[in-house]
Formats: structure tokens, C-alpha cells, sequence
């Protein structure tokens, strides 16, 4: 199987020491968090150390890519968080899809009463400051760009791209302080590890390419099998569903993937997986839910 072969994924470049303490620094200059998570992983795209870094703040968790999750899941979530006292917004920066929730979410119900006081204090024209912040590839950059409207931030859909902080104004009303994306130094949870490498949050030099698409292989073939089968002409997959390679493989041969032998270039047959499932090729897909422990 690809997970016996795949080795422990372990990513902290230097630039994301300097982020931790670039946002413990600037906390106090805003008043508000707003965490973006990644729609298809939440929980595993919520940074471990945020609570602590960002303590008693209040926060506003933003699922971002929306459109590439599946909306039945999304709505789990939205209502675990909820469950939990926690503001949380599904949008798709990209499209635009849900952002109009974003200012009422956060006047109405993050910090209603810290606006309450400034307006009974005089203050209410005094600008909401927020810092955001998530791990690498999740969307910080879109985000901040589609309430701009504009291309304030830098955007790639690779990790790592922002490096350092920048204010970005909203109207009159509100401040936008962008981090650069965090991820944590030590992935004690593999497979939290490997649903970030799926979706893109890990950078694909360091990974073993066909050992990853083996996997997602493995949980597509159990969570959206029809997804194999429509998008690639997989059938006949019980026998074997927990063979990543020899789904790989399949692929590959259902795409006509061969090299000189009549061998299938798994290498091809992995990146091409792993981008359709990125751009959403594959249609609309979750790799968690809220109830697994």
C-alpha cells in the first residue's frame, strides 16, 4: 500500500518562525483574528498553536474554497462550529461566493459589543483592524483581494508566496493586516499531514508524488467512488481499493499514460490526480468531516 511507503511528512521553513512571532508582535494592534481554513480540510488546516497565539482574541473562522468541498460536509461544519460558539463563514474568495456575509458576520456577531462601547464612547467611526491569518495555500491572498477589490495581495496557488505583513484598507470602516501563512513545526498527526500534501498547503519538492496520489486514491475510492469512475473510468475497485498503486495505475492506463514496455508512467499519472483534485476537476469533494475524532 502507498501509506506503508510513505514517509512521515515533516515542512517548517525558516520564514514561518519569523511569522509566529510577527503575529504575536502585532496582535495587539487589531481586534479581531480571522482564520481561514481550507473548506475540504478544516480541522486539519486549523493551525494547533493559533489558540494559543492568539489567545483570548475574538476570531472568525472563513472556509474558503467552498465551491471545492462538498456542501452537505461544509454545513456539518458550519454548525459544529456553531455548536461551539464560534463564528464561521463558508465563502469562495475566488468567485466571490458568501464574502457579502463576511462584514455583517463580523459587526453582528464578533464584536458587536466592542462596537457597542465605541459608539457609546463616541468612537464608532474608529476602523476595525483584523489580522488574518491560516496556513500556506489556503487563500489569505484572495481573500484580502476580493474585499479590496483589487490585487493588493500576491497571489499563486503555491505555498509560501506571502512573506511579510501588509495593511490593506477597506472602505473607511476596516483594516486588513495580512501574515504570511504558518504552518506548525512538527506534524505529530500524519494524517492531518497528508490531507495538507493533498491539498497543496505542503510544498510538492519534498513529497513522494505517486505515494500521496496512492492515497488519495485509496480515500476517493471508499468517500466518492462514482468520482473515479466518471472522471476516469475506474470501475470494478473493491478488489482493489486499498491498492493505491494499483489504482494509480488503473489510472494511468485508463488515460493512456505509457511509456516504451507498455509500462504506465505512474509519475504523470500522480501529478495529473493531485492538480484535478487541487482545480477541481473532480468535482466537489471533503476529506474530513466534524464527527472523526
Amino acid at each position: 500500500m502507498a501509506e506503508e511507503l510513505m514517509q512521515n511528512i515533516q515542512w517548517f521553513p525558516g520564514h514561518m518562525t519569523k511569522t509566529r512571532r510577527m503575529i504575536a508582535a502585532n496582535l495587539s494592534l487589531v481586534d479581531a483574528v480571522v482564520e481561514i481554513l481550507d473548506a475540504r480540510i478544516p480541522r486539519s488546516s486549523r493551525n494547533p498553536e493559533m489558540d494559543r497565539m492568539v489567545g483570548t482574541k475574538p476570531r472568525l473562522l472563513l472556509l474558503n474554497k467552498a465551491d471545492m468541498a462538498d456542501p452537505a460536509a461544509t454545513s456539518r461544519w458550519i454548525q459544529a462550529y456553531r455548536k461551539e460558539n464560534r463564528v464561521a463563514l463558508a465563502v469562495d474568495c475566488r468567485s466571490g461566493k458568501g464574502i457579502s456575509g463576511f462584514a455583517p458576520a463580523v459587526r453582528q456577531q464578533l464584536l458587536r459589543e466592542l462596537l457597542e462601547k465605541r459608539q457609546a464612547h463616541g468612537m464608532s467611526g474608529a476602523p476595525i483592524r483584523l489580522m488574518v491569518v491560516g496556513i500556506p495555500n489556503v487563500g489569505k491572498s484572495s481573500f484580502i483581494n476580493r474585499m479590496a477589490q483589487s490585487k493588493r495581495a500576491k497571489v499563486e496557488d503555491r505555498p509560501g508566496v506571502t512573506r511579510t505583513k501588509q495593511w490593506v484598507k477597506i472602505g473607511n470602516q476596516m483594516e486588513l493586516l495580512d501574515m504570511p501563512g504558518v504552518l506548525w513545526p512538527k506534524f505529530e498527526d500524519q494524517t492531518v499531514a497528508r490531507r495538507l500534501a493533498f491539498t497543496g498547503a505542503i510544498n510538492d519538492d519534498i513529497m513522494d508524488l505517486e505515494a500521496l496520489a496512492g492515497l488519495l486514491l485509496c480515500y476517493l475510492a471508499k468517500a466518492y467512488p462514482q468520482v473515479l469512475e466518471q472522471r476516469y473510468k475506474m470501475t470494478g475497485l473493491d478488489e482493489v481499493a486499498e491498492d493505491g498503486y494499483a489504482m494509480l495505475e488503473l489510472l494511468g492506463r485508463k488515460r493512456g499514460m505509457l511509456i516504451s514496455g507498455g509500462e504506465v508512467n505512474l509519475e504523470r499519472a500522480a501529478i495529473t490526480l493531485l492538480d484535478e483534485f487541487r482545480s477541481g476537476k473532480l468535482g466537489r469533494i471533503t476529506l474530513e468531516l466534524p464527527e472523526e475524532a
